[in-house]
């Protein structure tokens, strides 16, 4: 899940006008309806394909072996499942292969610091590289940084705020006097003027996702190596992003550790760091997405996709963005086999590739496949976090949204009475892979859940891992899509496209209410290789 989407997430919660509720008269016993709620609840493949996929296999960055890894995996399950599976190639990222990360302070004091490389690091060839710290300065502009890289030469630049505590500010409410806490409050509110902003420290260079353009320029002008530090409001997560360096590598330390270093730096108490890193860049890797199909047998023309996005960072094993979604996918989609393996229209299952670099997967198949998009009945996404689906939004379409009361007006009770359907809603607007396919103006359906402290703990984290996996919510969201897109697939209407006025999905004006005209989000072109500033 990308940053944007996060906000999209939160905006989508906002009440929106609902169209008026239609009556759906009671429905006889539905046999596979039945058949899927059972296997789902009580015969879930779900637990073991998750630990060999968070475990076994691991995180699924863009370009890496262990993508590619995972897609075989799946396409293996595929064909014990009878699910024609196939891999398309969507272009090519800059590959690279994490290996271990040894990062130790030696002076003044041994300590083995908490951190690890970058995505797309360069290592130190197994090597221990050692070299002392100093801290980026506050610059009056672009040319006073120039004249100081010469001081940079040979030593780790500590480039990331220095936080004045690692507690999270709800440790903080709950047991500080008052005026301790305000202290602390001014004291973060001059870090984050003070270290803020796309032109860090005065430089004119970003930080963004890692270390940006500035730690390019820091190699450039021969540092040893970046070291970084993107803490959460919560203990012990840190974000773990991206390098674009090729030959100084590029760290993160945790908060606690981070500011152990800066503050030896900033007393001038001599610390030295050791590196040993192994890490390969290996050049454009060509990426695919991997497709699952159970092909129609009365509208082979028309489609319901199952989709979620397969790759992730590393800094974890990639589990809450997006395995969850992925594996919520693929026990969906075993489901359909079992149960319904030969459906009305075409169930498709897109785990889509390099969603993190600006939905390629998802954009580059629809550029691939017009007649997927013009065939789509509906499309499912999910992407955030584990928490049981609460929300289902109908993407700005209002036909979509009769339909949509229709299909939970036939789930069992217990599963009806867990979700609220947000009608019309408002179509995705980049944040993933349903903007994909709702820019077109097809029927995407994005589902909001219960967080887990998603924000905090996991989304991009060091500790997004098999552990933090909710897995009876999983579970119940397998068995919620997979009878979702059954249900899509059986319709006998086809949903219409008619869009839902600017004031039936932001009364308020904007998106979420949050001012100025709505525009229905318009189509992007999939960037299908790396930016040639960053190979």
């Amino acid at each position: 899940m990308t940053a944007l989407h996060r906000r999209f997430a939160a905006a989508a919660l906002l009440t929106l006008p609902a169209l008026s509720p239609i009556t759906v008269a009671a429905q006889p016993a539905d046999p596979v309806l039945e058949r899927i709620y059972r296997l789902g609840t009580d015969s879930s493949h779900l637990a073991t394909n998750a630990q060999v996929f968070f475990d076994a296999i691991g995180p699924r960055l863009t370009g890496t072996p262990h993508q590619d890894a995972a897609s075989r995996w799946v396409l293996g399950l595929y064909e014990q499942w009878g699910v024609a599976g196939r891999r398309e190639q969507v272009g090519t990222w800059r590959g690279w292969r994490r290996g271990h990360s040894h990062i130790d302070l030696l002076t003044p004091r041994v300590r083995t610091l908490e951190g690890t490389m970058l995505a797309w690091s360069p290592g130190t060839r197994k090597k221990d590289l050692v070299a002392s710290t100093i801290i980026l300065p506050r610059f009056a502009d672009s040319t006073e940084f120039v004249r100081w890289l010469p001081q940079a030469k040979g030593k780790f630049v500590l480039v990331s705020a220095p936080l004045p505590t690692c507690r999270p500010t709800d440790n903080w409410q709950q047991h500080a006097s008052p005026a301790s806490r305000a202290r602390m409050d001014s004291l973060r509110a001059a870090v984050a003027r003070e270290w803020g902003g796309q032109n860090v420290r005065g430089t004119g260079y970003s930080n963004a996702l890692g270390t940006g353009s500035l730690g390019m320029r820091l190699e450039e002008g021969g540092a040893a190596g970046v070291i970084t530090s993107r803490p959460k409001n919560a203990w012990g997560t840190i974000d773990v992003f991206e390098s674009y360096n090729v030959k100084a590598p590029a760290i993160a330390l945790s908060c606690e550790d981070y500011g152990l270093v800066f503050r030896l730096t900033e007393n001038n108490q001599g610390p030295t760091v050791r590196l040993n890193l192994d890490a390969e860049l290996l050049g454009e890797q060509p990426i695919h997405n991997t497709v699952g199909m159970l092909k129609g047998t009365e509208k082979p023309d028309e489609y319901v996709v199952l989709s979620a996005h397969f790759d992730s960072f590393d800094g974890g094993s990639g589990a809450t963005d997006n395995g969850t979604g992925s594996m919520m996918m693929l026990e969906a989609m075993r489901l359909l086999a079992t149960a319904y393996p030969k459906p009305k229209r075409t169930i498709l299952l897109g785990h889509w590739t390099a969603e993190e670099h600006g939905l390629v997967g998802s954009r580059a198949f629809s550029e691939d496949h017009p007649e997927v998009v013009k065939g789509l009945q509906a499309l499912f996404n999910q992407d955030g976090g584990t928490g049981r689906v609460t929300s289902i939004g109908a993407g700005g379409l209002p036909n979509a949204g009769v339909h949509l009361q229709q299909w939970l007006a036939r789930l069992p009770a217990e599963v009806r009475a867990q979700i609220t359907p947000r009608i019309p809603g408002a179509p995705s607007g980049g944040g993933s892979d349903d903007a994909s396919f709702a820019c077109h103006g097809a029927p995407a359906f994005g589902m909001g859940g219960v967080s887990w402290d998603y924000g905090s703990y996991t989304w991009h984290t060091n500790r997004d891992t098999f552990d933090k996996v909710v897995l009876d919510d999983v579970r119940f969201n397998a068995t919620l899509v997979a009878m979702l897109a059954y249900l899509a697939a059986e319709d006998p209407e086809t949903i219409t496209r008619e869009r839902a006025t600017a004031e039936q999905i932001s009364p308020r004006g904007g998106p979420g209410g949050q001012g100025g005209a709505f525009a229905w989000p318009t189509c992007q072109q999939a960037p299908r290789k790396t930016s040639p500033r960053l190979r």
